[in-house]
């Protein structure tokens, strides 16, 4: 039975079932009855063992999306990709309007061979790692599940890791397509891009390190730039070539502490792809400028100096990156 009482803040309501309390505030004393009657239902439903019957896989995305998103690095990815998990339809059913209670691992088997028609195996496999902690949350943290029905689902395979490289022929019709020519000033947005991609062939930092340069993160002089936080989670410095401080000598001056290139990631995104297309190079990404880059350096520096600089901890993780030619090596032979 629950407790409905006023206090200073609105209406405290107080329930008990079978031993387990919860308690809410709510500005009235009609809501205060409402979230009552919602939430002794859902907590019977628990305690029997079958999870909440009123809450769906929607909700569960959503409060994930609120609470624990945004206390990530790349919230905003996250959540767009939350918002795909949920809308895919199986069966003729929104994934997300399934009820928790009701979940199985039939339906999340279905949900997954729907998106291998859609994207490759790797992107399904880290969206499966998503929706694998959002129901663990669900689990762990919210009691709205007894269960885990990811537990038995198999992944997909990932396939090989993506080992494009980019030829010089290919780097030059780039540049050119963004507008971009040695000696010239740089002040379009599509030159600023340019100059971002030659940089992370010097670097091999990942296009949201290079955005997130300001002068405040970079020293021209010791020719150091320091990244605060990096996808791993820590920071790193990385050290910069004579050509990379070049570069940024060549970007307008901005205030001080503004990002160096002045350049959003999803205008970057945009630019790129249009000036490859315009260009004709087949299969480029900008991400692949971080391949490019590792297996150039690895020619000059040894590899623990190499997985300092380019923030790798695991050295497996390293030779994904490392993409010379067994020609490229037979030659160094000699």
């Amino acid at each position: 039975m629950a407790s409905v009482l006023k206090v200073a803040t609105g209406w405290r309501v107080q329930i008990n079932v079978k031993g387990q309390r919860d308690s809410r505030v709510l500005s009235s004393k009609t809501l205060a009855n409402e979230w009552a009657v919602k939430r002794e239902a859902e907590m019977r439903s628990i305690s029997s063992g079958a999870g909440s019957k009123t809450h769906t896989v929607n909700d569960a995305l959503r409060r994930y999306a609120k609470d624990v998103s945004p206390t990530k690095k790349g919230a905003r990815w996250e959540i767009l990709r939350l918002d795909v998990i949920g809308r895919k339809e199986i069966d003729g059913q929104v994934f997300s309007a399934i009820r928790l209670a009701d979940l199985q691992p039939s339906h999340i088997a279905r949900w997954r061979d729907a998106r291998l028609r859609e994207v490759k195996g790797s992107s399904v496999s880290r969206e499966m790692s998503l929706l694998s902690h959002v129901l663990e949350i669900c689990r762990k943290e919210w009691g709205w599940l007894i269960a885990d029905p990811m537990q038995d689902v198999r992944r997909p395979a990932e396939g090989p890791p993506r080992d494009r490289l980019i030829s010089q022929a290919e780097i030059d019709a780039l540049t050119v397509a963004l507008g971009f020519q040695e000696g010239l000033p740089v002040a379009l947005p599509s030159q600023r891009v340019a100059v971002a991609f030659l940089f992370a062939i010097e670097t091999a930092m990942r296009s949201g390190e290079i955005l997130g340069l300001t002068s405040l993160t970079v020293d021209l002089t010791s020719r150091v730039a320091h990244l605060p936080l990096t996808k791993n989670g820590s920071a790193r410095n990385v050290p910069l070539s004579t050509r990379a401080v070049e570069l940024l000598k060549v970007l307008p001056p901005v205030d001080a502490g503004m990002p160096l290139f002045a350049l959003k990631a999803d205008s970057r995104d945009a630019l790129f792809r249009k000036a490859r297309d315009r260009a004709m190079v087949q299969g480029v990404t900008f991400h692949d400028s971080r391949h490019e880059a590792i297996t150039r350096l690895a020619k000059k520096l040894q590899i623990l100096d190499l997985a300092r600089m380019t923030g790798h901890k695991n050295l497996q993780e390293l030779m994904t990156y490392y993409n010379a030619t067994a020609s490229d090596i037979a030659g160094r032979l000699g």
